[in-house]
């Protein structure tokens, strides 16, 4: 399964705390520019956001907390930098008081124990009874999301180890031997265009996630089954895109990752047929699928949108942009807390652990609120029933552009 951004199927609106306004237009969306293009607006700072640090954003002179503020008050521009510079700084001392348990070793084990889970999970497929044999599609499900969702996302912004050579073993391992997706086209439109544009018109805006010929109720509910057939299909259709050396590597893992997952089925928990066991891939691979689809668009989709040219400055563009869901064991264990309940601070600072982002979680909402900057929050429920009542606005057709008033 792909990162948030990069999904096969093109499954975007405007509210902020929850609320929903303007009228949307018709347009087309761009494609994400070719790698290495440079920002729109000329900048190409911004859009790195996977290589950000805990640390001073402006340079050791402009970050004393108050002090910035004054010198850089005359210029609105200078001022929302301040801004961010001042709680990079707070969450630099969060991260620096941080063990090393805190900073990845959390998220490690979280993933170690479902590589252990595995065995349980295949071994009572074998069951001809009905409560353990669920209860291994469960755990399989289960497994499987954490490893393709958490697992992928981490190793995609390099969060699991401060080894970059390491990152890239791990986005391997994560992204296309258990995901059967490409790591090269995966990270490039999730951490490049995604992050670094997030909810910019025709880059970063979400709208890889819109499917408009279909109608809500088969969007929402049913075509999240298709998602593991379609990922890797896309997946092949992205290897154009890479090197020959990297597209050779990706179809190894690939097939390894999903033969191994078949073989396992036949040989040790048990399937008579081949169709029996690649219907068993199947569901256990979509059993997270609806919550999967649902997140991506629920955080970002309804929120403002914005031009390339004219998009605000990196704090207002994630405090605008991004929303966060309340928490749940479940989907905090399979997806991470970057992907539920801590997606505004995963979107400030991209290169922090789940654990981390729980843990700067408190600094990053009392600082925003406190400058009086969105901290957009709301209900699953409440975010289905927005998207049921209002698909053709949201989904359907184009979001508006948020006019700049009162942001810069």
């Amino acid at each position: 399964m792909p990162l948030e951004d990069g999904d096969p199927a093109r499954w975007r609106g405007q509210q902020v705390n929850g609320e929903v306004s303007g009228t949307p237009h018709p347009r087309g969306t761009g494609d994400p520019p070719p790698r290495g293009t440079a920002a729109p607006d000329g900048s190409r700072r911004e859009a790195m956001t996977e290589d950000w640090e805990p640390g001073p954003a402006l340079g050791d002179r402009d970050v004393t907390p108050g002090g910035v503020l004054q010198r850089a008050g005359q210029e609105p521009g200078r001022r929302e930098e301040a801004l961010m510079a001042e709680l990079s700084e707070l969450v630099q001392k969060v991260v620096k008081s941080s063990s090393w348990w805190e900073r990845h070793g959390v998220d490690i084990s979280i993933l170690a124990c479902s590589f252990l889970l595995l065995p349980a999970g295949f071994l009572c497929l074998r069951s001809a009874q009905a409560v353990p044999f669920l209860a291994g599609v469960l755990t399989l499900g289960v497994v499987h999301h954490t490893l393709t969702v958490k697992g992928s996302h981490l190793a995609s912004h390099n969060a699991l180890t401060e080894s970059k050579s390491w990152g890239k073993v791990w986005a391997v391992f994560f992204i296309e031997l258990c995901s059967a997706f490409t790591a090269e086209q995966a990270t490039y439109n999730h951490v490049k265009i995604h992050h670094g544009y997030t909810n910019v018109i025709g880059l970063g805006d979400s709208s890889t996630w819109k499917l408009p010929f279909l109608n809500r109720y088969i969007y929402m509910f049913i075509a999240p089954l298709a998602v593991p057939i379609i990922t890797p299909l896309v997946a092949l259709d992205l290897l154009r895109n890479v090197e020959w050396k990297a597209a050779l590597r990706t179809l190894c893992c690939m097939f390894l990752g999903l033969y191994c997952h078949y073989w396992l089925l036949l040989n040790v928990s048990g399937f008579q047929s081949p169709w029996s066991a690649l219907l068993c891939m199947l569901l256990t691979r979509s059993l997270l699928a609806h919550p999967y689809i649902h997140v991506n668009i629920f955080q970002h989709i309804g929120l403002p949108m914005f031009a390339a040219d004219r998009k605000p400055k990196r704090i207002h563009l994630m405090s605008l942009g991004v929303l966060n869901l309340p928490r749940n064991a479940l989907l905090d264990w399979s997806f991470g807390h970057s992907l539920i309940s801590c997606h505004v601070e995963h979107h400030l600072f991209p290169s922090l652990s789940d654990n981390m982002c729980l843990k700067i979680k408190p600094v990053v909402s009392q600082y925003l609120k406190q400058k009086k900057l969105p901290y957009n929050e709301d209900t699953y429920a409440s975010r289905l029933r927005l998207f049921l009542q209002r698909y053709e606005e949201l989904m359907v057709h184009a979001p508006p552009i948020t006019e700049l008033v009162g942001i810069q």
